[in-house]
């Protein structure tokens, strides 16, 4: 019996599988601590699919995927420089040859010289909130004028209740260009004359919204001829976004060409453009993480819970705040994607997407809540992080630091000639420049969400 135990153990030995088997185990444990030396946690993890979850650490982030796992004996300059390359990250859309279009139908044309010659009905309109949302409500002004065939007074600023900013329109865009743009469309004017002066506008304030071109001729006209000059406020998403080719071509004209920034600010947005761009190309990254944004979308900082109690506690002695769908919860905000992202939100999403630790990101937006600590994860990852703070020279934003309009407008002159775009939330600045970067020559757009290209518009743009 003891011998053929012996020669079984011997013939054992002498089987190929059995030398098979233990090359594959050694191979399979050799293969199981290199893995467990680039990730500890992801080998003994009790999530399933844990890989793509983690949360603790900026460094365990997507970027140390299946899909993106980098050897540490290429983590050097020469490997960084070859990843920028490779990535695709600064690679622009395909533009399919089309290009911004604005011929008007003869019919259009036609109707100008006969509009252009009112002289009866004017138009006056007051604009509130900040610059981009003053620029929404002025594009639609113009085109209200054209379809009530009114004169159109240049657009009132109203004062802004949070930045306190008095700027008039002439302060913040080109009035003369803005007349000479629209010549043939709309007449513009300063001031009412003195025939209209002792005129009483009738103010209408309830308009609905989302109103078509029919509505607004049936609602004003008899206004005007009473009356001859009517008054407008709030006109924010008043104006129906389906309207007739015309009419949206006209909305591309006003916003793409007519709304052109003052020669100071344009002359110190191209600076600031400059100075960043001598860097290499640059990623504009628009964050919306003031206090007032937290409070309004009802979402939490995620700093700390200091800061959570206090945008809580003063969203329920401010209730007015709230912008919308005031009976969701935080957390269920968070899962429909309606809150912003913070610091540590974006750069696990700029990692995802390829960024290329060296780039050079410029970030728009106000002030965050809890100051330069915020921008800390993000800073951390990318350290090539500017702001128009970082890039103006000594005093050189010092005449217009009360003027909240004059900054944000900096932030779009910049924001608009980056090699790549990416609001952390939306918002009539991202949007803005979404649209105008898609006119301009279809720029790269990296969305909060997903990555995609500009949106391409058919009906506006020509092969």
């Amino acid at each position: 019996m003891a011998k053929s135990k012996r020669q079984a153990k011997n013939k054992l030995w002498k089987r190929p599988m059995f030398w098979f088997f233990c090359i594959f185990l050694c191979a399979f444990v050799g293969m199981l601590k290199i893995w467990f030396q680039l990730d500890p946690l992801v080998p003994f993890s009790p999530i399933p699919c844990s890989i793509f979850q983690q949360e603790p650490s900026i460094s365990r982030g997507f970027s140390k995927s299946l899909l993106n796992v980098v050897p540490m004996s290429e983590k050097s300059g020469e490997y960084e420089e070859r990843e920028e390359k490779q990535s695709g990250f600064w690679e622009q859309p395909d533009g399919l040859g089309y290009r911004p279009c604005l011929d008007f139908s003869n019919e259009y044309e036609k109707s100008s010289g006969e509009l252009l010659k009112e002289r009866a009905k004017y138009l006056v309109v007051v604009v509130s909130g900040g610059i981009n949302q003053q620029r929404n409500q002025i594009v639609d002004a113009v085109v209200m004028a054209r379809i009530l065939g009114a004169t159109l007074v240049v657009p009132i600023l109203q004062v802004n209740v949070i930045w306190g900013d008095e700027s008039e329109f002439s302060d913040i865009f080109d009035l003369d260009h803005f007349k000479k743009v629209l010549a043939n469309d709309v007449r513009v004017v300063s001031s009412l004359p003195s025939t209209h002066l002792m005129s009483r506008p009738v103010e209408e304030k309830r308009m609905p919204v989302n109103v078509s071109p029919e509505w607004i001729r049936a609602h004003y006209a008899r206004k005007f001829r009473r009356d001859g000059v009517l008054l407008l406020r709030g006109l924010d998403s008043r104006l129906s976004k389906d309207l007739p080719s015309d009419l949206q071509k006209l909305r591309c004209k006003v916003a793409f060409h007519a709304l052109k920034f003052a020669t100071p600010i344009l002359e110190l947005g191209n600076r600031v453009t400059e100075r960043m761009r001598s860097k290499g190309p640059y990623l504009a990254l628009h964050l919306r993480m003031e206090k007032d944004v937290w409070v309004r979308t009802g979402c939490l900082p995620g700093l700390s819970r200091e800061y959570d109690e206090l945008i809580t506690n003063e969203r329920k002695q401010r209730p007015n705040l709230l912008t919308s769908r005031s009976n969701m919860s935080y957390h269920d905000r968070k899962l429909a994607g309606l809150c912003p992202l913070n610091a540590l939100e974006v750069t696990r999403l700029l990692k995802a997407l390829g960024a290329p630790k060296n780039a050079g990101i410029y970030w728009a937006g106000g002030n965050p809540l809890g100051g330069k600590e915020a921008l800390l994860p993000l800073n951390r990852e990318f350290p090539n992080l500017y702001n128009k703070d970082d890039l103006a020279l000594p005093g050189e934003l010092e005449p217009f630091a009360s003027k909240a309009s004059f900054m944000a407008a900096i932030d779009y002159i910049v924001a608009e000639n980056s090699d790549v775009f990416m609001p952390s939330h939306g918002g009539n600045m991202g949007h803005a420049i979404q649209g105008h970067r898609a006119y301009a020559g279809h720029k790269e757009v990296y969305y909060a969400k997903q990555k995609t290209n500009a949106p391409i518009l058919p009906e506006f743009f020509s092969p």
